[in-house]
């Protein structure tokens, strides 16, 4: 039985954190706002909860959980070396909605599904996600929807699709503004962006000094 907490009413929203933190810790489920969708989450160190977090989503182990942190000094333990293009990155766009795909740190004892040793990590701009994550610690968050469903903007359509297999709902409004994070991959010889989302592709080629051009998945050629 989920258990639904308010985070608008400051006495539930600390239940609901208490409350949260406990299933987490526990290895159950939770369901928490973000700065761009609401996402479904666990313990990231806890294998059988994230296998538990992809039963929900109808989700295979092809498709590797995301990471959320709860601040910038966290990716420090969890990547094999941060490069200067992430520092760059980190600094102008931390909190908020963009992802960076890293290669982990090798002595990480966590399970987020075949990821060949890479990590998609994002400190997200949301008061209560922050505050959840910096209680529990780095925690594998996917958006909360079962997969091919549409991405959450609000509880009440994560709830829907995910129902009795989270713990605890933590309700924070509808998303400001219900854009998936944009996705850059920094594992190659070259930044790429893998998707474009709340952060623009004109955005991090400034940060970058890079052109847009450059930041852009190469097209296959037409025959």
């Amino acid at each position: 039985m989920s258990v639904v907490y308010d985070c608008s009413d400051p006495q539930e929203r600390a239940a609901g954190m208490r409350a949260a933190v406990g299933a987490a810790r526990g290895g159950r489920l939770v369901v928490m706002p973000t700065d761009t969708l609401y996402g479904i989450g666990c313990d990231a160190f806890d294998s059988e909860a994230v296998a538990s977090l992809l039963e929900a989503k109808h989700r295979g182990r092809d498709m590797p959980v995301p990471v959320l942190v709860g601040s910038w000094q966290t990716i420090d333990g969890l990547v094999q070396r941060v490069s200067p293009e992430a520092r760059e990155l980190v600094q102008s766009f931390w909190p908020g909605g963009l992802s960076l795909v890293v290669e982990q740190a090798p002595s990480l004892a966590w399970d987020l599904g075949d990821a060949d040793g890479t990590v998609m990590l994002r400190m997200p701009l949301h008061p209560v996600a922050v505050e959840l994550l910096r209680e529990v610690g780095p925690m594998a968050v996917s958006s909360a929807n079962v997969s091919g469903g549409q991405p959450s903007a609000t509880l009440a359509q994560a709830r829907d699709q995910l129902g009795d297999s989270v713990a605890v709902y933590l309700d924070g409004g509808p998303a400001d503004h219900a854009v998936a994070s944009t996705i850059v991959d920094l594992t190659g010889e070259s930044p790429l962006v893998l998707r474009e989302g709340a952060v623009s592709l004109d955005e991090v080629a400034e940060v970058l000094d890079m052109t847009p051009d450059e930041l852009r998945l190469p097209q296959p050629e037409s025959e």
